[in-house]
């Protein structure tokens, strides 16, 4: 035995524990047993392995990653290949043996965008060692004002292990590594001059490059053909922009760990706003979402079929008719789900501090002044219903210990520019939101298209915004208000405050699946049960868990049964199924246009920044129902709107993405949130 060897490795979460020899002998057993291999020199290997180790790391103390990598390396130079393929391998099914108890569909998205690799694209972490590491990354921000970081890592973990709450993908991508960018949601500013849109664009690949998504507002660039000052030649206007913004996204995204997201917002007065309504006819923009930013003075018109007026910098370009102009809207939603509508006053109303926001993130839920950044957050709320009751109590706790958690990570921060970070500690926003509300509501045995319904929405989100702003403002008290408290309107509300807002409701994509398959946002049941393309081509049925159980108990379970729901993905039609099931297990497109958007104003009651919505569509459906939406949102008092009508040109399929599942259930890009 190799008699100088390392005493101690370091853990993936960070602690320190004894090498223990023995342990890697039995994993590199255990991979020849797979390979159909014996090795009588195990002994005479293991001390290879300690002595490279020995030699590497003299007087230093290496980690798990260290010691894989030279297991792999040791095993590869003494030409015992099939062991190596089969060490790696089970070093992934770790992953299905972590006691987080994760479907298919989570262990893919996690392999394949949030879980560490080594420096050859080998997993390196399980599950439950990624939420360590966020957990650890953004607890020791405790130690900086005083408080004990090793109870609250306890409590963020505990939350997190639970899925009583997670935090946007780029937090528990970057956490605890080099790279620690892990806010979601940025705003950049495009103003009309070369120079400084070149300086945005290149913000927002670095920006994209980390798992962030960027919004933009075009309304400043000069339009089409306009005379360049400097220049004299004329300006290519804000399409032109939008697509070079749009072709950098791409050449991003090929390297990044998620598809690149931006939204393009372009005013409703602006002189090229007819082109950028009808953009998605004639370019691609796969990645970007784009919406009008419509004021009262132009709603107003249209409602009373009065003339709009086109103009830039204060100069006349057009008039035309306001409620001509609104239908050329609805009939571009209605053919391609985009344009959506940013009521932009409401958004500047409801802000709390005195300074225009021009722009959200991709999905259009968080408002943001020029450069400033936000964290999401989403508790699950069918972990808070326990035999049909609502646990307030766990629910208030989760409240306080996420709030904690998304204002550690605006000090943990990496900020790729000074702007960035100087405009996010202005304000300090928090967007904490929620996920599972299908599943809640199915829990408490709740129509999600009924007026009940409506009430739970308002109860549970002033509750959590209550909560939510209790915490904050015991946060401020102890560790300073943010500094344009005393500019904002919540200086008369309130002695102290943390954060400028505090809720926000994202879509949760991708963090909805990691929670293992809760239903997201508050987005009703794309599907009761639907059929999955697996590897191989063969096909799995997946099938909501709450209607799997409830068919058991009642005892109408059987595998044709399961079998006909995928095909139809709606239970509206299966004569088998009892109505009373049936009524609860309603699907997007079962529900009428109405309640989508009085379910979105509901919650948007008691949420600071914006909610995240989608009006499904059946195919069928005709324009009056875009319009009537468009219409009955701006009376609401919603701050933005998407419509999406099933088998418009936007992707409405379930579909495997590079080993990310994802419901695209609209054409607005589907944000990992």
């Amino acid at each position: 035995m190799f008699k100088r060897k390392i005493s101690y490795i370091r853990k993936r979460d960070g602690t320190i524990v004894k090498f223990d020899r023995n342990r890697i002998m039995t994993s590199i057993t255990h991979a020849a047993f797979s390979a159909n291999q014996h090795i009588t020199d195990i002994n005479l290997i293991v001390d290879k392995i300690e002595k490279v180790l020995f030699e590497k790391f003299k007087g230093k103390i290496p980690n798990i990653i260290d010691a894989v990598n030279i297991i792999e390396k040791v095993l590869s130079d003494l030409n015992y290949l099939d062991i190596v393929k089969n060490y790696k391998q089970n070093r992934i099914n770790e992953l299905k043996q972590d006691d987080l108890k994760l479907n298919l569909n989570a262990i893919k998205v996690l392999q394949k965008r949030y879980l560490l690799r080594d420096e050859k694209g080998n997993v390196v972490e399980t599950p439950l060692q990624m939420l360590s590491r966020v957990s650890n990354a953004v607890s020791v921000v405790d130690l900086k004002y005083g408080d004990n970081a090793e109870k609250s890592r306890e409590e963020f973990f505990e939350i997190m292990k639970n899925f009583e709450f997670l935090p946007n993908s780029p937090c528990l991508m970057n956490a605890g590594t080099s790279v620690q960018q892990m806010s979601a949601c940025f705003t950049l500013p495009i103003p009309d001059s070369l120079d400084s849109i070149f300086d945005s664009l290149k913000l927002a690949a670095l920006i994209q490059k980390t798992g962030g998504g960027t919004g933009f507002s075009f309304s400043k660039l000069r339009p089409e053909g306009n005379i360049v000052g400097t220049t004299k030649g004329t300006a290519s206007g804000p399409l032109s922009f939008l697509e070079l913004f749009d072709k950098m996204t791409e050449v991003i995204k090929a390297g990044g760990r998620r598809r690149g997201a931006n939204m393009g917002i372009l005013d409703v007065e602006h002189p090229d706003i007819i082109q950028f309504i009808k953009c998605k006819d004639k370019c691609n923009n796969s990645n970007f979402n784009i919406s009008v930013a419509v004021t009262d003075k132009f709603m107003q018109a249209v409602l009373k079929n009065k003339d709009h007026y086109l103009k830039f910098n204060n100069k006349l370009f057009a008039k035309l008719n306001a409620r001509k102009l609104f239908e050329t809207i609805v009939e571009e939603a209605w053919e391609n789900g985009d344009p959506g509508l940013i009521f932009i006053d409401e958004i500047n109303r409801k802000h709390g501090i005195n300074k225009k926001i021009e722009a959200t993130n991709p999905c259009g839920e968080q408002p943001l002044l020029d450069y400033e950044s936000c964290v999401l957050g989403s508790i699950n709320l069918s972990k808070f219903v326990n035999s049909g009751k609502i646990d307030w109590e766990r629910l208030k706790i989760v409240v306080r210990i996420a709030v904690h958690f998304l204002d550690n990570i605006i000090d943990a921060n990496y900020y790729i520019d000074e702007k960035i970070k100087e405009a996010t500690f202005s304000n300090r926003k928090i967007g904490l939101g929620i996920m599972g509300w299908a599943d809640f509501l199915i829990k408490l045995n709740v129509k999600y298209d009924s007026n009940e319904a409506l009430k739970f929405a308002e109860k549970i989100m002033q509750f959590i915004q209550n909560k939510a702003r209790e915490k904050s403002s015991e946060l401020g008290l102890k560790r300073g208000n943010f500094p344009n408290f005393y500019k904002s309107e919540l200086k008369s509300k309130y002695d102290s405050m943390r954060n400028l807002t505090v809720t926000t409701i994202a879509p949760t994509g991708t963090i909805s699946i990691i929670a293992n398959d809760c239903s997201s946002g508050i987005e009703p049941l794309f599907a009761v049960s639907y059929i999955r393309e697996a590897l191989a081509g063969s096909h799995l049925i997946e099938i909501n868990k709450n209607f799997e159980e409830i068919a058991m108990q009642r005892k109408f379970y059987s595998k044709e049964l399961m079998d006909e729901t995928a095909k139809q993905g709606s239970l509206q039609g299966i004569n088998s199924i009892p109505n009373n099931v049936k009524k609860i297990f309603v699907t997007a497109f079962d529900i009428h246009p109405e309640w989508h958007i009085r379910m979105q104003a509901a919650f948007q009651k008691y949420v600071d920044n914006g909610v995240s919505k989608t009006v499904n569509l059946p195919e069928n459906a005709n324009k009056e129902a875009v319009r009537k939406s468009y219409l009955l949102a701006y009376r609401l008092k919603c701050k933005g709107i998407t419509v999406f009508r099933y088998g418009s040109k936007g992707k409405q399929v379930l579909h495997l993405e590079d080993g990310d599942f994802r419901m695209e259930n609209c054409t607005r890009m589907t944000c990992s949130h």
